[in-house]
């Protein structure tokens, strides 16, 4: 029961992560065209904020994930490196 809910954990929070920065960065131009526009309520200045934030812990999780990745490419081809 636990391996199944990580493994749906895992599927849906790191598999999609490139999708979901990119959803992010819609939204983020999105809200900067509407405020060069016209002006923006508090909401979606916090809303700036929060995806701002969004997009720079994904893409750190996306970079790590990237890395583990490389790794274990190199490790199953026997790198020299490692």
């Amino acid at each position: 029961m636990l391996k199944k809910a990580l493994k749906e954990w895992y599927i849906t929070h790191t598999k999609n992560v490139s999708g979901i920065i990119d959803s992010l960065k819609v939204r983020l131009l999105v809200l900067n065209c509407k405020g060069e526009e016209e002006g923006l309520t508090e909401d979606e200045i916090a809303e700036i904020h929060v995806v701002t934030s969004d997009i720079h812990s994904l893409t750190r999780l996306n970079t790590s994930i990237c890395w583990q990745q490389a790794r274990l490419l190199w490790i199953r081809e026997g790198d020299a490196n490692s």
